[in-house]
């Protein structure tokens, strides 16, 4: 099984070393976020293949097509959010909040770690788990500017070319 693992992992890195180097492609945007610190390869093969080389409108339609908005309930005046919608890409949902908490241990100083860090001062479960949710979807979302757009995020630490 490991070996299995290991083949697979190999055959993506000598897939992107072998790539040419275009500007846009989707190899170019798994070299561009594997450079922040805290993402790998792997999660950034993911993202690109998954949803990021999509030609998505701007920032409310990535976070839709994750499944990382609310899902709204409206019946005449009465207004208001049930939750998580999970109408979108499952996978890239779950990898976005497992990528939100290793996000806070790998870019402490970032102003999205910032944000998250002081909306959580209570130190409550069901607050850190709302709020790591709200963190994905704002990481996505620079994630997303910063493939498309070149906009790195304010405070997080990228690798050298």
């Amino acid at each position: 099984m490991r070996a299995q693992i290991r083949a697979i992992e190999q055959e993506r890195l000598r897939r992107l070393a072998a790539a040419p180097a275009a500007a846009n492609g989707p190899h170019a945007m798994v070299r561009l976020l594997a450079r922040i610190i805290g993402i790998g390869v792997e999660t950034a093969d993911m993202l690109v293949n998954e949803m990021l080389s999509r030609k998505l409108r701007d920032r409310r339609a990535v976070a839709r097509y994750a499944g990382l908005t609310g899902s709204p309930d409206e019946s005449g005046k009465r207004r208001r959010e049930k939750g998580l919608a999970r109408a979108g890409n499952a996978r890239v949902r779950r990898g976005m909040i497992q990528l939100a908490w290793r996000f806070l241990l790998f870019q402490k100083d970032s102003d999205l770690a910032r944000w998250f860090q002081a909306r959580t001062t209570d130190g409550s479960k069901t607050t850190r788990k709302t709020m790591i949710v709200a963190l994905a979807r704002k990481l996505l979302i620079a994630l997303w500017r910063f493939v498309t757009a070149g906009e790195v995020p304010e405070g997080v630490i990228v690798r050298a070319p």
